[in-house]
């Protein structure tokens, strides 16, 4: 069973959603207003690589913080 989460991101004058969109896991990424300045969507097989995909996001030029909501069942 996949492991599925969202992703919430703060990038400050930074559209980052294209890029995010690259990453392996990634269904979809879309930039926003608010709170918030971007929402990624993923699954992907073990709550480790989420977590890998996580740190690979907060890598990216920009991205300040991020928040991970994983699913439960």
């Amino acid at each position: 069973m996949m492991v599925r989460a969202v992703m919430l991101l703060r990038s400050p004058r930074t559209l980052v959603a294209e890029r995010v969109k690259k990453f392996s896991g990634v269904k979809d990424a879309f930039d926003t207003a608010g709170r918030f300045d971007c929402i990624v969507l993923a699954e992907l097989p073990k709550l480790v690589d989420i977590k890998s995909l996580a740190m690979q996001i907060q890598k990216i030029e920009g991205v300040k913080r991020t928040e991970t909501l994983v699913q439960l069942e």
